[in-house]
């Protein structure tokens, strides 16, 4: 399997069957791989399903210890690799990440290492976020160019293609155990001087359900990215 989409869930029932269809729905040799933090709503049985119809192109990681968004996406980058995959997708279980995307960050990742998804380049477009939260992106994209010399437009962005070989360099530096993980494989990337390209996506609403993400002290998150710096 060429492109491994490396998908992260929790209650994602009302979601995955669709996302993990139009993922192989793609002109391109793309399996998926559902990281589950043991989901109480089904969504790990709804993967088993699929997998049994699609043994070598849908994979289910169950998580039911150290759970978290940091180290599900830790582990779901292990065995996508171990799976055999040259290139591994990043995203979103709740449809807010459109899978058509991939096939755009397949001809982009030709001349990079990693690619990133991005709502801010021309092109791009957020269909689903507030006011505040733009606010926040955009200060997010200035102190980490300010602090630590990641110069891209969307570095919140958990929608990304990796190569095989950054992941196999910048995995062992990885220790974030929650969404942090996002700024700490940037930072990562950066570090090790591997090439990163932005391609426009249109991040939109999330389907069923409701959003995992959690107000968070804007003070800690400051913090983190100094202790980045330190290392």
């Amino acid at each position: 399997m060429e492109i491994m989409a490396m998908v992260p869930t929790y209650n994602e029932a009302g979601n995955i069957r669709q996302l993990i269809t139009a993922i192989l729905a793609l002109p391109l040799d793309a399996g998926v791989l559902v990281v589950d933090d043991n989901s109480p709503d089904g969504t790990a049985r709804i993967v088993s399903e699929l997998a049994e119809s699609e043994p070598n192109r849908v994979a289910l990681l169950l998580r039911t210890e150290n759970r978290g968004r940091g180290r599900a996406g830790i582990e779901g980058f292990k065995k996508a690799l171990a799976m055999g995959a040259q290139f591994v997708v990043e995203m979103d279980g709740d449809m807010s990440h459109a899978p058509r995307f991939i096939t755009e960050f397949r001809r982009a990742i030709e001349n990079a290492d990693v690619v990133i998804g991005s709502r801010y380049v021309d092109g791009g477009k957020d269909e689903s976020r507030t006011f505040m939260r733009r606010a926040v992106s955009s200060f997010a994209r200035k102190y980490l160019a300010f602090v630590l010399g990641v110069n891209v437009q969307d570095p919140t962005s958990g929608f990304r293609m990796f190569r095989r070989e950054a992941l196999e360099k910048i995995l062992p530096c990885l220790t974030a155990r929650d969404p942090f993980i996002v700024t700490e494989v940037l930072f990562h990337l950066k570090k090790n001087g591997f090439k990163i390209a932005e391609c426009p996506i249109e991040f939109m609403p999330r389907g069923a359900g409701a959003s995992k993400l959690k107000p968070s002290t804007l003070f800690k998150y400051l913090l983190r990215v100094w202790k980045l710096k330190l290392l």
